[in-house]
């Protein structure tokens, strides 16, 4: 019993030495229970998605202000608007400074909200869009191969550096003729070829019963892919730079991929959550590739449409990589 009790002793004392642990299981929670309070705060039984432009003119639309009904403001461009509703992400726009209304007659609300808007908008214009639903999967498939991806990164490269810190690995490694810089690009080609070989493998073994749509090039959908994976590694040789425990170096990864995962768009979309959310996922890597990836699957969209996103993969890449370069010790 006196040996058990010891090893209790030691373990709990341990853990509570290591500062960077210790803090890491008390701000992991918060971050999520914070993070969800803030997205999922409010009412989340809406049966309809309605977008608006403008203030109504003169008496209000009491329709809108029903609770099954959530209302989301636009500033955006109206092309852009309009294409949600064609892809069944929004059921209806409302434009009160053109006086119209635009309704997707493939989607199952449109005939219901005809109806409870019919009395209040009979000054209105329709304009009617047309377009398939997008199924989930073809919604969903980037963001899982991301989150793999991303996964597969920061924990392949720095979780492997911090583990050969610890067991003295990089220590004799200095002693060799081996540069850092020799060192530190073997590890990234080592882990994009990984990286990349699984994501294709993914990708083409579920497309093989799944058939998903694919509208743009797969070229482009792969250089996008290609770079994203170079931008992940890159941010995970930020934390294999110094540090030399691997509870601290797993907690710091954990304190932000889950984040990343949660509030980059891979299994819902950011649509209607808060403007300062959708502002702050713009810093991760992981929704630029999301973003891009969908785009080319799902609009077709080419080279300059996703341009922001490659610009931003590119600068956070450089970045990380100096960062990573500047911290960087071999003990």
């Amino acid at each position: 019993m006196k040996k058990f009790t010891a090893i209790v002793y030691a373990r709990t004392m341990e853990f509570l030495r290591d500062k960077g642990t210790f803090y890491w299981n008390l701000l992991f929670p918060l971050v999520l229970v914070i993070g969800f309070s803030i997205a999922f705060s409010g009412n989340n039984n809406f049966i309809f998605k309605i977008g608006v432009i403008g203030e109504p003119q003169g008496s209000r639309v009491s329709f809108l202000e029903l609770s099954s009904i959530e209302i989301i403001k636009y500033e955006a461009e109206k092309e852009e608007i309009i294409e949600k509703i064609r892809r069944h992400q929004i059921d209806m726009l409302v434009d009160f400074n053109e006086k119209t209304y635009y309704l997707n007659n493939e989607a199952a609300a449109s005939e219901l909200l005809r109806i409870l808007s019919s009395d209040e908008l009979i000054d209105y214009t329709e304009l009617d869009v047309t377009g398939d639903p997008i199924r989930y999967v073809d919604w969903l498939v980037p963001g899982i191969i991301g989150m793999n991806m991303l996964f597969s990164c920061m924990f392949g490269v720095g979780f492997v550096i911090v583990r050969y810190r610890k067991n003295g690995v990089l220590k004799r490694m200095k002693a060799t003729p081996v540069s850092p810089f020799v060192f530190i690009t073997a590890q990234m080609v080592s882990r994009f070829i990984i990286v990349i070989l699984t994501s294709v493998l993914v990708f083409a073994g579920t497309n093989l019963f799944l058939h998903f749509v694919v509208n743009g090039s797969y070229l482009l959908l792969l250089f996008v892919t290609s770079l994203s994976i170079f931008c992940m590694i890159s941010f995970g040789l930020i934390f294999a730079a110094r540090l030399k425990s691997e509870e601290l170096a797993s907690g710091l990864m954990n304190l932000i991929t889950f984040p990343m995962i949660i509030f980059s768009g891979v299994f819902f979309s950011l649509e209607g959550t808060p403007k300062l959310m959708q502002t702050a996922s713009k810093f991760f890597p992981l929704t630029h590739f999301i973003e891009a990836s969908r785009a080319v699957m799902i609009d077709g969209a080419g080279i300059i449409q996703i341009l922001p996103h490659i610009i931003a993969l590119s600068v956070m890449t450089v970045i990380f990589l100096l960062t990573a370069s500047v911290l960087f010790r071999w003990e």
